[in-house]
């Protein structure tokens, strides 16, 4: 069987290929893709060669994309835990019409009213769980969300459902701001403004908020996050900060105020059983579509376009030259059949 896949093959080069589609193994089943997401950040870094990126690392091709949802097609001769026809949540399996995986590591949608779409969004919005647990946000604790991509969306929502109040939000872009506002925001800046640390502080009591996601990645935006934080306030480092190019006074905004830096990279998750402010991926995927369902996680407002896969090539092209990265663009594979 021929499947496609969006491969990176040079530095703002993408394109879909076909490839010869494997038969699953006695422990592993084969998964049809509905849709995946574009992480637009990530993958923006991969295709133009950032530092601290897979390609900067070991080059070109790269097979990016690690968000889907999708169905089981085929099990092999030992699976028991699903079957064909299973809904499932995709990760790390790229952007591509058809994955193989272990049946062990796949999740199964037990919830018939779950939209696929939405499911799609399922593991990248874990990573903004794993960002906002770190916290160990208290009911009625101020919060700040620096960034507003979808990492930054998803983190406005649960940081409210977290119990913070306020939830204040800084991005350059003023649509980015508005759509803050209406996710649950309490009030959106822009970086730049004057007198913005001022205001922070104005709206949190003087103090600064307690709980900051820094989710762009900006070494910059990071220093700015240390002069507005509250005294022995908890800064998650949810964006991947891959250039430090910014000089921080450690003691003046860390040591002396007892500010707490936390990483917060998915690959310190636990692996097997949660504890507080440490979820497996699997918990943190019946979190997000329990909400969901229940209709107190969006993803539609962050969904920018649906386009073929077929389109990719012109998607990646406009991501590698953006002033702005485009928020939530989803792959429709069911376009290709």
């Amino acid at each position: 069987m021929t499947g496609f896949h969006v491969v990176f093959e040079s530095k703002g080069k993408a394109v879909l290929q076909e490839f010869q589609v494997p038969e699953p193994g006695p422990d592993e089943v084969l998964l049809e893709s509905d849709y995946s997401v574009v992480s637009a950040g990530t993958e923006r870094a991969n295709l133009i060669q950032l530092p601290n990126t897979g390609t900067a690392e070991h080059g070109f091709p790269l097979y990016p994309g690690y968000c889907a949802s999708g169905r089981v097609v085929a099990a092999g001769s030992d699976v028991t835990s699903l079957s064909v026809g299973d809904r499932v949540i995709i990760s790390w399996g790229g952007h591509r019409s058809h994955t193989i995986k272990k049946a062990a590591s796949v999740f199964r949608i037990e919830d018939d009213s779950i939209d696929m779409q939405d499911a799609a969004f399922c593991h990248i919005a874990s990573f903004s769980f794993l960002g906002v647990r770190k916290l160990k946000i208290e009911l009625g604790e101020a919060a700040m969300v620096v960034g507003m991509g979808i990492l930054g969306a998803f983190a406005v929502q649960i940081a409210g459902l977290s119990g913070a109040i306020p939830v204040l939000v800084s991005d350059l872009d003023p649509v980015r701001r508005k759509l803050a506002l209406t996710l649950g925001a309490s009030a959106a800046f822009s970086p730049d403004e004057p007198d913005f640390v001022e205001k922070i502080k104005a709206l949190t009591g003087g103090h600064g908020p307690n709980a900051v996601v820094e989710v762009t990645g900006s070494a910059l935006a990071l220093r700015q996050a240390l002069e507005y934080v509250a005294w022995e306030g908890r800064i998650s480092l949810l964006g991947c900060t891959r250039i430090s190019d910014v000089p921080i006074d450690f003691y003046q905004y860390v040591h002396r105020r007892g500010v707490s830096l936390i990483g917060a990279h998915t690959s310190t998750r636990a692996k097997l059983e949660s504890a507080p402010a440490h979820w497996t991926e699997h918990d943190d995927y019946r979190t997000f579509l329990k909400f969901v369902a229940a209709g107190k996680l969006r993803t539609r407002p962050l969904t920018s376009e649906v386009v073929s896969p077929e389109a990719a090539p012109m998607v990646y092209g406009r991501l590698a030259e953006a002033a702005t990265v485009p928020m939530g663009i989803v792959f429709d594979w069911g376009m290709l059949r």
